[in-house]
């Protein structure tokens, strides 16, 4: 199993006060300490479920733009980026530069978008039914994926068009950057990733990812994919100590109780959990932990990771 560490927030105790300073130190210390993905959140203000809607926040793209300049191996992704927030044209031609920038090491995350609030407060239309969304999304990605791979591009669809379009230079992965479509519904989404993505990012506990990773294998059956093509990932949230008592104290200290959804325990627990997440056929475990916790982090590196090599 690898692992990887998604950014939750742009507070990094210890660390530089500069947003992107703070950033850029913890993608290189991932780097250097076994970590093989690094993400950012695509989203304009914070989320409810990982702080305050005043807290400082970066853009994702300008900000994985930075991290691919500074960072040399780890893979680098939005998780992930809404459908509605870029035209799609423009958002190939985005992913494109970065990819070229880190040296072929972009993974398009994609997804039909779902912060409404957000929306508002930047003036984006919020079509009110997931199907819509998720219809745009696909898409969006067939518009995308053409603009990648071919000399020029005539698309029109129901939302998205381009007209004889040029994108030059294409991604420095051939065919494409690899796509993860982020997201669990078993209808739309899941039968989306077997047609269009390369990897899929799921939540939930083992016995969902199991059950959500079978309804993922029948789509690519009924669609003729190998579902062995597919990365098969999972974004789970740790606030870990040595002890659960240290863990519990922690997260009272840090005010995690009021919406923190994930884990906050020992590394025994932490451990045994991660155990379920690959016997469930999950193959790359990225990690949140609640406003960056470095301890969290350094634990999973020294103490966990080792025992799922």
């Amino acid at each position: 199993m690898n692992f990887g560490i998604h950014n939750p927030s742009w507070h990094f105790p210890g660390a530089p006060t500069d947003l992107f300073a703070g950033l850029a130190a913890r993608a290189q210390w991932a780097e250097a300490n076994g970590f093989t993905w690094y993400s950012v959140m695509d989203h304009l203000v914070q989320i409810p479920i990982a702080g305050a809607p005043d807290e400082p926040f970066m853009e994702g793209w300008t900000a994985l733009t930075g991290l691919a300049a500074v960072t040399k191996s780890i893979r680098l992704a939005t998780l992930v980026t809404s459908v509605h927030y870029r035209n799609p044209a423009l958002l190939a031609k985005i992913a494109a530069g970065v990819d070229h920038i880190s040296n072929g090491r972009l993974t398009f995350g994609f997804g039909a978008g779902w912060f409404e609030s957000e929306y508002q407060q930047y003036g984006y239309d919020f079509p009110p039914e997931p199907a819509t969304r998720i219809r745009q999304m696909v898409e969006a990605l067939r518009l995308i994926k053409a603009l990648w791979t071919q000399e020029r591009t005539t698309f029109h669809g129901q939302w998205f068009k381009a007209e004889n379009a040029i994108l030059e230079p294409k991604p420095t992965q051939r065919p494409h950057p690899p796509i993860m479509i982020g997201g669990s519904g078993e209808t739309m989404t899941l039968r989306a990733v077997a047609r269009h993505a390369n990897a899929c990012n799921l939540f939930g506990d083992p016995a969902t990812i199991r059950a959500k990773l079978a309804t993922l294998k029948r789509h690519c059956d009924e669609n003729n994919r190998d579902y062995t093509d597919i990365e098969r990932t999972c974004t789970t949230s740790f606030l870990l100590a040595r002890t659960q008592a240290e863990a519990q104290a922690k997260a009272q200290h840090l005010d995690a109780a009021p919406v923190f959804r994930g884990l906050v325990g020992s590394v025994a627990q932490a451990t045994d959990l991660i155990g379920q997440f690959q016997d469930a056929g999950i193959q790359l475990l990225i990690s949140s932990s609640w406003r960056n916790d470095f301890e969290t982090q350094e634990l999973l590196a020294s103490e966990i990771m080792p025992n799922f090599k």
